[in-house]
């Protein structure tokens, strides 16, 4: 991604804003309190706005002046080279950066702190921002510039969406931007921010989503990197000669339900549900985090998964494992609805289904080994579906997820895509998995060593 920080985008800039603002002069009105930019106060003003300008006015920010960058040239440089995020530009960019050339819309990546570390996307748009100070090196945090989308997104820690007046600054005013954050999966600690800004398509609710699945796959790709690291440094067993034998995986019995194709989730919502690795359920939606147990968590994932629905008779057999379940599934839906509350999704009968897109984690890491992407899919399997659960719809679904991720790596997948999937617990004792590794690694691979003496214990261990 282009930084767009040189000391010639800095004057070009500069050379552009109102002269009284050049010397960084901070401008005030009624009697030297800082105010709201205008139309800040209007009915009808959504409460996250409204907070965001209260913080902003509390700060005591102008809203007619305009940033400056904080950091330029090396300095800029040194920051971007340290930060993880750099890792992973080329994921931005294969996501994000190339659809947006000559769209009228731009790519910024922050960091934790709201400096811009990287800026790019449509050229004409980039010049044009150059005006309002959004650059790579400038720092737009709430605290510095008020409300805009990267650093409300930063501040709330969620995706932010804000349109033109909502911003706090004027000279922003005909701008609109789309945020999201971006953690560090193993620590949950926030690492910076990625934002598209241009005019009205920068928060359709497809940006909002597009944004969103960009910052998922960089968290998965980052987790993936630093499991690599650790195996890196880990030290290689000596090698011996031994006998491989292979073993065929489980053969499947039954039938297997199909994932339905992942919709783009409605306007603002982005509801996912998180069953992969986990006794329990996790729901986010609308801001707000609902852990689902026990009957809830199939039901809810069993209707994410059927998003056409199922009859009374088809969802009592895949929870219950009977058709005669229905009356205890009719009572456990009441108990579902109530404990989804007015932020859930909807729950609809006849045929059981919900009256919202709800995601999976399951069903995203399945589209990303659809698209190819086979390490950012891997970083996402955390584990199987619901490993806790006996429900034998679930069972199916965790056997799908299980058998497609499987497939498609040893179908497809790189030696150090199939290296990590070999050292989870779902392909350590993998014969088969591990002798692909051991084909398709170099002869002189230092990694060979390690590969052939776990060969070795298998060997041992099944016999």
């Amino acid at each position: 991604m282009a930084s767009g920080a040189d000391t010639s985008t800095v004057r070009r800039y500069r050379q552009r804003r109102p002269g009284p603002l050049r010397d960084g002069a901070r401008r005030t009105t009624d009697g030297g309190r800082r105010v709201h930019p205008p139309a800040a106060w209007p009915g009808g003003v959504r409460p996250l706005v409204q907070d965001s300008w209260l913080r902003s006015t509390a700060s005591r920010l102008d809203p007619d002046a305009v940033p400056e960058p904080t950091l330029l040239d090396d300095g800029l440089r040194a920051v971007q080279d340290e930060h993880p995020l750099t890792r992973v530009l080329g994921t931005i960019e294969t996501l994000l950066v190339r659809h947006t050339t000559d769209t009228g819309l731009m790519v910024a990546v922050g960091d934790q702190a709201g400096r811009l570390l990287w800026v790019d996307g449509d050229h004409d748009v980039r010049r044009r921002a150059e005006s309002m100070g959004f650059v790579a090196g400038t720092d737009w945090s709430e605290r510095a510039v008020g409300t805009n989308a990267p650093g409300t997104a930063l501040v709330l820690d969620r995706a932010v969406q804000i349109r033109r007046a909502e911003h706090f600054s004027r000279i922003v005013h005909p701008w609109s931007c789309t945020a999201v954050p971006v953690h560090d999966r193993a620590t949950g600690a926030l690492l910076g921010v990625i934002d598209i800004t241009g005019g009205d398509d920068a928060v359709a609710p497809t940006t909002l989503a597009l944004v969103e699945a960009t910052a998922l796959a960089v968290e998965a790709e980052l987790h993936l990197l630093t499991l690599e690291d650790r195996l890196a440094r880990r030290p290689a067993r000596r090698p011996s000669g031994f006998t491989v034998r292979r073993l065929s995986p489980r053969p499947l019995t039954g039938a297997v339900p199909q994932a339905a194709p992942a919709a783009a989730p409605p306007p603002g919502t982005g509801a996912l549900l998180r069953v992969l690795g986990r006794t329990d359920a996790l729901l986010e939606t609308a801001g707000r985090t609902v852990a689902l147990t026990g009957r809830h968590a199939e039901i809810l994932t069993l209707l994410a998964w059927h998003p056409r629905g199922l009859g009374a008779d088809e969802l009592a057999v895949a929870v219950y494992g009977r058709d005669d379940a229905v009356v205890t599934l009719r009572a456990e839906m009441v108990r579902l609805r109530r404990a989804l509350g007015e932020s859930g999704p909807d729950v609809l009968s006849r045929p059981y289904r919900l009256g919202g897109h709800l995601d999976l984690d399951a069903s995203q890491v399945l589209a990303f080994l659809d698209r190819g992407a086979h390490r950012v899919a891997l970083a996402g399997y955390v584990g199987p579906v619901l490993p806790g659960s006996r429900a034998p719809g679930v069972d199916d679904v965790r056997t799908e997820v299980s058998r497609r991720l499987r497939e498609s790596l040893l179908a497809d997948a790189g030696v150090d895509t199939l290296l990590a999937y070999a050292r989870t617990d779902e392909g350590a004792a993998d014969v088969e998995l591990w002798t692909t590794c051991l084909r398709l690694l170099p002869a002189r691979s230092p990694r060979r060593a390690a590969v052939v003496a776990h060969l070795e214990d298998l060997e041992v261990a099944l016999g």
